[in-house]
């Protein structure tokens, strides 16, 4: 009998363990704004640049020329894309656009300082 319950303590364990492991949750949503931006932005907007379009950079004077100079504005381009740019709101779940936002109006005010 002992030997019965140990096997389904093991067992509970197990399927708790493979339930938290499995369990869906959006992608990266609890993390900060530099991470989200590291993982998803960085390889277009390097320090704040564009690789694709110089003059669509992430740098204050260049989002203020768009109507971009918020947060908000840039959470919404992030989220839904803007021009050649698409939306990466999915990829950076619940919470992601406002992170990476906040981040990059951060650096933005700070004059894209290098890492």
């Amino acid at each position: 009998m002992v030997a019965l319950l140990q096997r389904l303590l093991r067992v509970a364990v197990l399927l708790l363990v493979a339930l938290l492991v499995l369990w869906p949750r959006p992608a990266l949503a609890t993390a900060d704004g530099a991470a989200l931006f590291d993982l998803h932005c960085a390889g277009c907007h390097v320090n704040g640049g564009n690789i694709i379009r110089r003059g669509k950079t992430l740098k204050l004077a260049a989002l203020e020329r768009q109507g971009l100079a918020s947060p908000e504005a840039i959470a919404r381009v992030a989220a839904a894309g803007l021009g050649q740019m698409s939306g990466y709101g999915a990829v950076l779940g619940e919470g992601g656009p406002e992170a990476v936002a906040a981040y990059v109006w951060q650096q933005a005010e700070a004059g894209w300082p290098r890492a």
